[in-house]
């Protein structure tokens, strides 16, 4: 990540992470909730546990922007697909410049193909202003460089034509990544299987830094990366299955808690690329990663909530299908960062 001057001290980010031990959780953690009808009763069950105090703002209304969080940079690197003058998918694969392993500088970041799928990053960004308007330059560029009447397409997954797919090279269909991890478990996520072989998915990963230069099997660096996504799945992956109902591409590389340890920081890997759709779909992605670095230290939700709110939240996420008990007892962040302020007792 650039400029180092701005990152944050070892100390300054574990001040961040610190507990709050005089916290207590709303409910006490339940072995005994194995099944989605058992998670569901408790939840609305002790919705009780949690106090709200409402504000008059709508929570639908469109917000300005937050400041970026002292010492921490953003980036991100999206994949999109490509359809030519007719609406028809085509592969990027002999279309673009740039590969995993040499990304195509381009101002304001990169560009390159990811198999039959186009991919691009962004330099890391301190202010919305500048992601926001680094995302659309480079996303401008990558069109800029498709044939005539080409045009990106935002969805999250797609199957190719039959005669577009046996078309393409054999390296260009093969699927496969450096594996990445699960928070919650600290395991490895197993390789997706998929029986279409023709479907493609496209992601919206976040990029997420606040050092440099860190060793990633440094145990420490390790759980503050693992502490940073579960935040996010409550703050970003739960409420993306709202405005991201497509399940394809979520049930085979966006599980909750899905994530790469980088030097930097940390790759959260659970969104797909639906935020790249509209400027308030982007501001909201970008709200989000702000409040839920900001809550860390006093309402930091994987402890406050307890092991069942948890195990509700990985499931609705993993199957693209919210409990319905969940948003009516923890509104805050599932529903709304702006509409309410929980008080946990």
């Amino acid at each position: 990540m650039p400029d180092p001057n701005q990152l944050m001290s070892l100390q300054e980010f574990e001040d961040i992470w610190a507990p709050v031990p005089s916290a207590p959780t709303p409910v006490a953690p339940s072995q005994s909730l194995s099944s989605g009808n058992d998670i569901e009763k408790f939840l609305m069950a002790t919705e009780a546990a949690v106090k709200t105090k409402k504000k008059a703002a709508s929570p639908e209304e469109p917000r300005a922007p937050m400041p970026a969080v002292k010492g921490f940079l953003f980036g991100c690197d999206p994949e999109l697909f490509v359809r030519d003058r007719n609406g028809g998918l085509i592969s990027a694969h002999d279309l673009l410049p740039g590969t995993k392993a040499e990304p195509f500088p381009v101002e304001d970041g990169a560009i390159q193909v990811d198999g039959m799928a186009a991919e691009f990053n962004i330099t890391p960004s301190a202010s919305f202003e500048d992601f926001s308007g680094r995302v659309k330059n480079v996303m401008r560029q990558l069109q800029e460089r498709l044939p005539e009447g080409c045009t990106l397409d935002c969805s999250p997954a797609v199957v190719f034509p039959e005669d577009v797919f046996d078309a393409a090279p054999d390296s260009a269909k093969e699927l496969g990544c450096t594996p990445d991890f699960n928070a919650w478990t600290g395991g490895v996520n197993a390789p997706p299987h998929c029986d279409q072989p023709r479907l493609r998915t496209a992601s919206g990963h976040l990029h997420i830094g606040w050092t440099d230069n860190v060793e990633i099997a440094d145990i420490q660096h390790v759980m503050n990366c693992r502490d940073l996504v579960k935040q996010f799945d409550w703050y970003l992956g739960g409420w993306s299955i709202k405005h991201d109902p497509d399940p394809t591409r979520r049930v085979l590389y966006g599980q909750a808690g899905a994530h790469r340890v980088k030097p930097y920081g940390v790759e959260y890997r659970v969104l797909s690329n639906f935020w790249l759709k509209s400027d308030d779909m982007m501001r909201e992605v970008w709200n989000r990663m702000q409040q839920a670095i900001n809550d860390m230290s006093r309402l930091y939700l994987p402890d406050r909530v307890g092991m069942a709110y948890n195990k509700a939240l990985v499931s609705s996420i993993n199957t693209s299908e919210m409990y319905k008990g969940l948003p009516v007892a923890l509104p805050f962040p599932l529903e709304s960062i702006y509409g309410s302020t929980r008080v946990y007792v």
